[in-house]
């Protein structure tokens, strides 16, 4: 049993679970963005653009039942500016990243097989020109 129990320390312990939590955490706050921004100022804009409809008031009466397709709707909508809100961010970072790695790579300097053929070559260099 104590074994068990701190195998389940090392796991959550583990970089990647806590990273996951964060980004379980960080994605929905910016859910909770894009929701406001989509209820708050897109709609609204994208109603007057359509003669004031108001798509969560959407529904239709089907005897006793009211179906509100209009906030399927709106789902349909947050998820298409999530998504795009997500590919620029991801598209962004992707972008740092590479300059990132870039910056790595100019700043290593040559690397020990470099460096050992430059002392290959100055050494020949010095037997051409001893004899």
């Amino acid at each position: 049993m104590k074994k068990t129990v701190n195998e389940f320390k090392e796991f959550i312990a583990k970089g990647n679970v806590v990273s996951m939590a964060v980004g379980v955490v960080m994605g929905s706050a910016f859910g909770s963005i894009v929701t406001a921004l989509t209820d708050k100022i897109l709609m609204p804009i994208v109603g007057i653009f359509l003669g004031g409809v108001n798509f969560s008031a959407l529904a239709v009466e089907i005897g006793d039942a009211s179906i509100g397709y209009g906030a399927f709707i709106q789902a349909v909508i947050d998820f298409l500016i999530i998504s795009l809100c997500m590919f620029f961010f991801v598209k962004a970072f992707a972008i740092f990243q590479k300059k990132e790695e870039e910056a790595e790579v100019v700043e290593e300097g040559p690397g020990e097989d470099v460096v050992l053929l430059q002392e290959i070559r100055d050494l020949l260099k010095e037997n051409v020109n001893n004899k």
